[in-house]
């Protein structure tokens, strides 16, 4: 079972976003682009401002945007933008709905070599090793940290610490380059 799937049994959070994503057919509507749900939710470090963040593999940038303009564009503060990241252009989609943010983010890169999804791996991996390591990086959260540099503080690790934390995984055997 994946953190997906795990979260239709997990908190009140955890199941009502669960819940907001299937009614959505988020899943479904974009399952071309390979969708999947990274960031704090899935894996139980979330705060109050915490948004669901659904990263996607896309190589034509054009049809994505106006599929997501389409499907999306009536929901509350929705906006949609194209930006560079890391020297690649993506997509980048936010509205709200049944009480969540909603990020959509489209790049040309499979999601599991996304930087969110490592990301996310490696905070998984690091909270199944070290289970008292949860409240420390919620404590953090909530005075303003985010996720990654939370992580980088509790750890030690110096520098980006988007960098830090890939680093730190590929140093660890949690991750492949």
């Amino acid at each position: 079972m994946d953190l997906f799937e795990r979260m239709n049994m997990g908190t009140e959070k955890q199941q009502n976003a669960y819940a907001a994503i299937m009614e959505l057919d988020i899943l479904n509507d974009l399952s071309t682009y390979t969708p999947v749900l990274c960031g704090t939710l899935p894996i139980g470090i979330d705060i109050s401002s915490s948004d669901l963040d659904i990263i996607m593999e896309v190589h034509e940038l054009e049809p994505f945007e106006e599929l997501i303009r389409t499907i999306y564009n009536k929901k509350d503060g929705f906006t949609i933008k194209r930006k560079m990241i890391n020297g690649k252009e993506v997509v980048k989609a936010n509205f709200a709905y049944s009480g969540f943010e909603f990020e959509l983010f489209g790049q040309a890169q499979p999601v599991h070599k996304q930087r969110a999804y490592l990301h996310m791996m490696i905070e998984h991996e690091l909270l199944q090793k070290y289970p008292a390591l949860k409240e420390k990086v919620i404590h953090l959260k909530e005075q303003g940290y985010k996720t990654e540099p939370a992580f980088c503080k509790v750890f030690g690790i110096m520098g980006d610490p988007y960098e830090g934390l890939i680093r730190f995984g590929i140093e660890e055997g949690m991750i492949t380059e």
